[in-house]
């Protein structure tokens, strides 16, 4: 069950009073990297049992001991009456952190409530943002008290994982709703996260977008990305005011079923391109990937309060690394080395968008990340996939592949203790579908001028002639491959070989953009997968057809397979 609670202005999960509070008991303070000296006021309040449902603490509901509190960068720990006290100042988000076995209100599109944000003069005027920011809260409030609903969250559990939902109208809304909203109405997941670009600049899309995510019946978590700034703050500080008027805190954690979930904003916006004339509302400002100290000073903080055995699971917008450019900070968090400093001796999987690529990263001793694991990085697929170009399905909907070939769509988590594995699932297509085998038998079969005299997909298609055997490759998109997923090939129900992975572009990715560039976004070109896999034609191939059988086995465990039929023509005399 959810609950929608309408609450004064800055108070965004249950009630801000201005009630006389007494006999607080021990609360702790967990400091990194702050002077609680240099901060000028205190916020308090309780942490209680709603067992009413109705968002105020009332005479005989139990106060939560051992809750924690933030402010973004320290933690407060309630004490026996549930009461907590923490340094506050202008523009900081007081939250609550979700404990395992209970639940925040929603609102009405199911969107968790647990913060009270304290802006007492708002958003300043004077930036004269396109989108509305924050309005004025006005003093902090005598009392902030978070309302928490007692659930069970026993057994395993399942989470799906958006990224890059990127809608840039409203067209491209009605594609989220038909070929990913839709499928997932009455999921048994425990909730949902998008991992940043939900928007793609135009923030006045926000609330309808929201309303059709909550049709899920989940709640729906987020961390912000490049395309959710606003784009005329002159620097990082106020480039989320729109978002957290409307979605939250832009770095906060929960814990659900034993597992942390940590979300990190890590785009550190430099302000509007002052190289202009005048600023430009539409988005020339620059950015890198970076955990700002505030944040990381709140990761440590929240880390020091778990066991090392805990699973970590941490979601932040532009990858740790990425294949694309590991150099380049627009697609990479510069500062990773903090990050890995603080998140050594824990279980740590990371999950990301940004590129509009699927990649895997571990990190380990020679990264600075010391465990018994290495930290898994996973940069998801993209629900926009290459940002909802063409051509249409036949509901009209784009087929919208991504640049390094794999299906727009999305991943689903599953936690069973301290254990959990990904999986991927393509938007509006079988789950089974999770790779693609093509045949490289056409010397020029990635030249444009040759498709005109070639059905699509006819040059990789699984019609050769026996002269072609030799130099004819097997090659497989694994669609969440990696450098921990076994491949292997099999003809006709013989022996394995195993294939390697390679880097280098889908040609069904480079074919689809070549053949419909009217129908795709103008920047949008097939780049390097780090997913393919390459073999050469195996012996058993005989004249007439033949069954490919590929299986491919991914770090979970888990086993997909796939089939293709192989016409070879007797090679000539």
């Amino acid at each position: 069950m959810s609950i929608a609670i309408k609450s004064p202005k800055g108070f965004i999960n249950g009630r801000a009073s201005h009630r006389k509070l007494s006999g607080f008991l021990t609360t702790v303070l967990l400091t990194v990297g702050v002077s609680a000296s240099a901060l000028a006021e205190t916020a308090r309040g309780t942490v209680f049992e709603d067992l009413n449902l109705n968002g105020t603490l009332d005479d005989g509901e139990p106060r939560l001991q051992g809750i924690h509190v933030s402010n973004g960068r320290d933690i407060a720990t309630t004490g026996e009456d549930g009461g907590y006290r923490i340094e506050t100042r202008d523009g900081d988000i007081i939250f609550v952190i979700k404990p395992t076995g209970y639940r925040t209100p929603v609102s009405a599109e199911m969107l968790p409530r647990f913060h009270y944000i304290h802006a007492p003069q708002g958003t300043p005027e004077a930036l004269k943002l396109r989108y509305p920011g924050l309005a004025p809260t006005g003093p902090l409030p005598e009392a902030i008290d978070f309302p928490l609903v007692a659930q069970d969250e026993s057994g395993p559990f399942e989470v799906i994982l958006f990224a890059d939902t990127q809608p840039q109208s409203d067209t491209e809304v009605d594609f989220i709703r038909d070929d990913v909203v839709a499928e997932l109405i009455g999921t048994e997941a425990a909730f949902a996260v998008t991992i940043g670009d939900i928007m793609f600049d135009d923030l006045a899309l926000f609330p309808r977008y929201n309303r059709i995510m909550s049709q899920m019946g989940v709640p729906v978590y987020n961390v912000p990305g490049n395309h959710e700034l606003n784009f005329l703050s002159p620097d990082d500080r106020y480039s989320l005011e729109t978002y957290k008027r409307l979605i939250g805190p832009p770095t906060y954690a929960w814990s659900y079923g034993g597992v942390h979930f940590i979300a990190v904003d890590n785009v550190d916006y430099k302000g509007f391109d002052a190289g202009r004339e005048e600023p430009s509302y539409r988005g020339n400002g620059m950015y890198e990937g970076r955990v700002p100290d505030d944040a990381l000073a709140f990761v440590e903080a929240y880390l020091s309060t778990i066991e090392k055995g805990d699973r970590i699971v941490l979601f932040h917008h532009i990858p740790l690394r990425t294949y694309q450019d590991p150099d380049a900070p627009n697609i990479n968090t510069v500062n990773k080395a903090d990050l890995f400093r603080i998140l050594s001796g824990h279980t740590v999987y990371a999950a990301h968008g940004h590129t509009h690529t699927t990649e895997h990263h571990y990190f380990g001793t020679d990264d600075g990340f010391t465990g018994d694991t290495p930290l898994h990085s996973h940069v998801i697929s993209t629900v926009s996939g290459s940002w909802w170009s063409g051509p249409n399905d036949a509901r009209g909907v784009p087929l919208a592949m991504q640049r390094d070939g794999t299906p727009n769509g999305y991943h689903i988590a599953r936690f069973d203790g301290r254990k959990m594995s990904v999986r991927f699932k393509p938007a509006s297509l079988p789950a089974s579908h999770q790779m693609r085998i093509l045949f490289d038998s056409q010397f020029h079969q990635m030249a444009a001028p040759i498709f005109r005299d070639v059905r699509h997909g006819g040059l990789t298609a699984g019609r050769i002639t026996g002269d072609q055997a030799a130099s004819t490759d097997v090659l497989v998109n694994v669609f969440d491959g990696g450098p921990n997923t076994t491949v292997l090939l099999s003809v006709n129900g013989g022996g394995t070989i195993e294939m390697t992975r390679v880097e280098e572009p889908d040609p069904a990715a480079h074919e689809l953009f070549e053949r419909f560039s009217a129908q795709r976004k103008p920047w949008v070109k097939a780049e390097k997968s780090s997913h393919l896999y390459r073999a050469d034609l195996p012996a058993g191939v005989r004249p007439g057809a033949n069954t490919i059988t590929v299986t491919a086995t991914d770090e979970f465990g888990t086993e997909h397979t796939a089939h293709a039929v192989m016409e070879m023509e007797k090679a000539a005399p």
